[in-house]
């Protein structure tokens, strides 16, 4: 497949992660595709051990492994089996991405991915570039449509994830859901206020008021919101 491409030239393979890590620290490459799970050693292990990181496209045949690396930053995933069509798109992305420096790297986006306690960083796509936002200075988010958007001091940022799955990797004492299209972090809460309507609505930092459900303001209550 990748034969056809005329500015990529394959200078290797590796059947197994060890194998994957000295082909890598020998070659140099600027791109890797690179499997999750391999014989000896998993695809994170593989780039903790690499002395230079390459770019990473990630190849997997589940789902669930893809989803989420993809969701939280990687810089692309192709989920197997997948077509020709599939590959160029993904080679598009990292073409306009060569040179320019891989930070953060696809290992600190990969390991924040599949980490099992609440998350300290999101990563988000500003023009060509990946970038961290700090979990901390989110104001809110919003679901849209299949996506998220997270409101932040310095903008707003789409992030290709459901509400429900960033619900659970957030920490639960500094983030609460207050409406099924809501979560507000709570350390940017100015107050919850009753209106008119008798419905209550939490006032934002930023200016904003974010509506609260019945259903939620009871769960609020008993942590003596």
């Amino acid at each position: 497949m990748l034969a056809s491409v005329t500015w990529v030239s394959c200078i290797g393979e590796a059947a197994s992660g060890p194998a994957a890590v000295e082909a890598i620290n020998a070659l140099k490459p600027d791109l890797v595709f690179l499997d999750i799970q391999m014989p000896g050693m998993l695809g994170t292990e593989v780039l903790r051990h690499v002395k230079r990181q390459p770019h990473v496209i990630f190849t997997t045949a589940h789902a669930e492994h893809a989803v989420t690396a993809f969701e939280l930053g990687a810089l692309d995933y192709l989920l197997k089996p997948f077509g020709q069509e599939r590959l160029e798109k993904s080679l598009d992305r990292v073409r306009s991405l060569l040179g320019e420096p891989a930070s953060p790297s696809a290992l600190d986006r990969l390991t924040e991915a599949f980490s099992t306690g609440p998350m300290s960083r999101l990563f988000v796509r500003t023009g060509a570039s990946v970038v961290p936002i700090a979990v901390d200075t989110v104001i809110r988010f919003e679901a849209d449509g299949d996506y998220v958007t997270a409101f932040t001091t310095r903008g707003k940022h789409l992030l290709h994830l459901s509400l429900n799955r960033l619900e659970a990797r957030l920490d639960p004492t500094r983030f609460a859901r207050v409406h099924r299209t809501h979560i507000v972090n709570l350390a940017c809460v100015k107050a919850f206020r009753r209106l008119k309507t008798g419905r209550l609505a939490a006032e934002m930092s930023d200016g904003g008021s974010v509506a609260v459900s019945r259903e939620r303001a009871k769960e609020l209550r008993k942590l003596g919101v």
